[in-house]
């Protein structure tokens, strides 16, 4: 087991860690969601924000993870990129 696998696992014993490794976890999961759209779209980040109506810069830092976007941001980026927005609430 590499260094970085046997932290982790050391690191997911501790219910702490493992609640904001999922919190995380889950806003990864969205951003590669958004880019793949964007890609998929054959958009750049500057086309996609003309779309939109906002700035390239805006849409990085919603790709980087920076920021958390509203309802309606995910609605407006998913219909500019010919998606459709689905949310799901799992029960454990």
């Amino acid at each position: 087991m590499t260094k970085i696998a046997e932290l982790k696992k050391k690191l997911m014993s501790n219910p702490e860690f493992r609640l904001e490794y999922k919190k995380a976890d889950a806003e990864f999961q969205l951003v590669e969601a958004l880019i793949r759209a964007r890609t998929k779209a054959n958009l750049s980040q500057a086309e996609l924000a003309r779309r939109i109506g906002t700035t390239q810069s805006a849409i990085a830092r919603l790709e980087g993870g920076g920021v958390s976007p509203s309802l309606n941001t995910l609605r407006r980026y998913a219909e500019a990129t010919g998606s459709k927005l689905e949310i799901n609430l799992i029960q454990p």
